[in-house]
């Protein structure tokens, strides 16, 4: 469970991410899964497991399917009649599909997509909205701490901390894309998913957002689906490499930026040979 009310003089540098030993818990464990969009395959005969407490990178050019796993394990595809999901997704050794309620879920598996989405209403309700949805007993004095340490969390604090009730909509496209991360912060969840969060915001955001997630890591699991190759080399902990539909290859992050790859492909992608 993430710890929303930490004091405010924590140190502000985060520190380096920590690689979960090969015997960390698996925390989600994915067993033959194909995606399909009507007729249309997405994905197909993915295996793999994430570590509890690890940055897990997934690469791949575009249409290989890495949107789609995500949206497989929000349970997306009950939004989505054409999309039918296929095999096994066990999230702390549950199957996903079992849940009756998926909004339950959906705390637990907060996501934060390409291009920002700020709810319109003010910077501080962005933040407040789920946990007054889901029932919280909060008072004004927990609620604002709550707030606080979100914002501050998701380094947005010290840029709108006068502005609170401000519309979230008039930010700037980065500070956005970190309104949303609060925003998913703040439901307190076990897995955080980013879906090429670079795509909205400058290098000094995205640098940023790198240190936040580098903290994160302590208190949660991070899915990182990155277009950016350099990106996954200096924050994840291992990476699998989408191609065609299919997952390639899964390995130590390090190991594959070394050349220590199994599949001639991966060290193409990598190398920047084609994306």
């Amino acid at each position: 469970m993430v710890n929303l009310f930490r004091s405010a003089n924590d140190d502000p540098h985060p520190p380096q991410s920590t690689a979960p030993g090969p015997k960390a818990p698996i925390q989600v464990a994915v067993r033959d899964l194909t995606i399909r969009y009507g007729n249309w395959p997405v994905l197909s005969d993915v295996t793999l497991d994430i570590r509890r407490h690890e940055i897990f990178g997934i690469i791949g050019p575009a249409n290989s399917g890495k949107t789609s796993f995500l949206n497989a394990l929000n349970r997306m595809d009950l939004l989505r009649p054409n999309m039918t999901v296929h095999g096994e997704i066990r999230f702390n050794g549950v199957d996903i599909r079992t849940w009756r309620n998926v909004y339950a879920l959906r705390r637990m598996i907060g996501v934060v997509f390409p291009l920002p989405v700020g709810l319109p209403m003010t910077i501080y309700d962005n933040v407040a909205l789920a946990p007054r949805l889901s029932g919280k007993n909060l008072d004004k004095t927990a609620l604002d701490a709550l707030v606080e340490r979100c914002l501050r969390r998701a380094a947005l604090w010290d840029e709108v901390k006068d502005r609170l009730h401000a519309l979230g909509s008039l930010l700037s496209g980065g500070q956005q894309q970190r309104l949303t991360i609060a925003r998913a912060l703040s439901q307190e969840p076990q897995l955080l998913m980013l879906d090429e969060f670079s795509i909205a915001v400058d290098p000094v955001t995205t640098m940023r957002i790198e240190d936040v997630l580098k903290s994160l890591q302590e208190e949660m699991t991070i899915i990182l689906v990155t277009n950016l190759v350099q990106q996954a080399q200096r924050l994840a902990h291992r990476t699998a490499f989408f191609l065609d539909g299919r997952c390639i290859e899964v390995g130590e992050t390090e190991a594959l930026f070394s050349g220590q790859v199994k599949n001639r492909r991966t060290r193409e992608y990598i190398e920047g040979k084609f994306g």
